[in-house]
Order: C-alpha cells, then structure tokens, then sequence
C-alpha cells in the first residue's frame, strides 16, 4: 500500500501529476482542482490511495487526507468504481457529499456523472450509517481570487468526459453570475463545477 507520495510536480494534466520521487517518476490521478492549484516544480505531498486491478495499478491522489478517506468509502458501493469515486469527490467534495447522503439529496447525487438514481439509491444505503455526519463549516475547495477558477472548473469538464469547446460554452454561461453562486473574491471550484455541469444538462 502507497499511501503518501511527496516530491517536485514534473508535469501536469487534466486530471494527473506526474511526481519526482527520486529514481522515480510516479503518475497520479487527482481531481481537476488540484491540477489547477499546482504548479510545475511544485513540491507536493499528496495522500494516495493505490488500486489494484488485473491489466493496471493505479494511484489515486489528494491533496487532505479526508479527500483520499472518502474516496476509498465511495469505492465500498457495490458498482462504484474509483473513477466515479472520483467524479463525486472531485465535484461534490466530502462535505457536501455526507450532506447529500444524510439528506437522501438523490439530485444532488445523480447531478455526478456517470451516477444515475440506482447508483445514487445504492450510495446512500450503503453509506448513510458509514460516511460520518457533515459538519457546520464546509471545506472548500477553492481556485484561487478573479478568474483563475476558470482553469479548474475546465479541467474538471473535460477530466469528466466533455470536450474543451463544450467546457468553454459552459464556463460562458457561468461566467456572469459568479458573484451569485459564490464569493466572487473567494470562488468555490466545486460549486461553480457543479453550475457548469447543471448547464450543460440543460443544453
């Protein structure tokens, strides 16, 4: 088991770091948000979690440790994988993920994709009793002051399967009410994430 990765970021992508370790250059998956906050030659130290199938192993990272904790819970759902673990850690984050579940919020839930009503049924039976209660003050995931959440919020589209032109119309149509769906001087990534995908739904 790999459980934390430290060293300079070589190169990054839409949803991976590529990390100096030493001798090694170790390749992890890590939600678009944290792709945003970096920076080549960073130094980071990311909380990972290592899964093991028969043609791949792979790493998952976080940059806190509750991120990589509930990612590795989501994975327990019978039929959720760790790339839709992922999606729902990436776009929902902890907090609002154990509101959601305590709540039986299934919108809240199938507003993820690659989650439909069953999967998100199965998340909160499953969870409800496991995932721990939601605290007053959400952690929030934040892209940095003025436009700079553009770059996150895009990265997280196109992480989750739409194309840069479809994340660029949806970044436009969020783009002038960013003071209404969050601090405008301290942007929620995850929320304004989550506005985009709302508007390409409806598109």
């Amino acid at each position: 088991m790999i459980d934390r990765v430290r060293g300079s970021v070589l190169s990054i992508g839409p949803d991976y770091l590529s990390i100096d370790i030493g001798p090694l250059a170790l390749r992890v998956l890590v939600p678009p948000q944290a792709c945003a906050q970096l920076r080549v030659g960073s130094e980071v130290d990311v909380h990972t979690a290592l899964v093991v199938r028969e043609d791949s192993w792979t790493l998952f990272g976080f940059l806190d440790s509750e991120q990589c904790q509930v990612f590795q819970q989501v994975q327990t759902v019978s039929g959720i994988g760790p790339r839709i673990a992922l999606a729902l850690v990436s776009v929902l984050g902890p907090e609002e993920l154990r509101q959601a579940i305590e709540a039986e919020d299934l919108a809240a839930l199938t507003s993820v994709p690659g989650i439909g009503k069953k999967g998100a049924q199965r998340i909160v039976l499953e969870l409800k009793d496991r995932i721990g209660s939601p605290v007053s003050t959400a952690t929030r995931a934040t892209g940095g002051s003025g436009d700079a959440w553009r770059a996150s919020v895009a990265a997280g589209l196109t992480s989750l399967g739409w194309n840069p032109k479809e994340a660029d119309a949806a970044i436009e149509v969020i783009a002038g009410r960013v003071a209404e769906i969050t601090d405008p001087d301290d942007p929620d990534v995850g929320v304004l994430l989550k506005e985009a995908l709302r508007s390409l739904d409806r598109s």
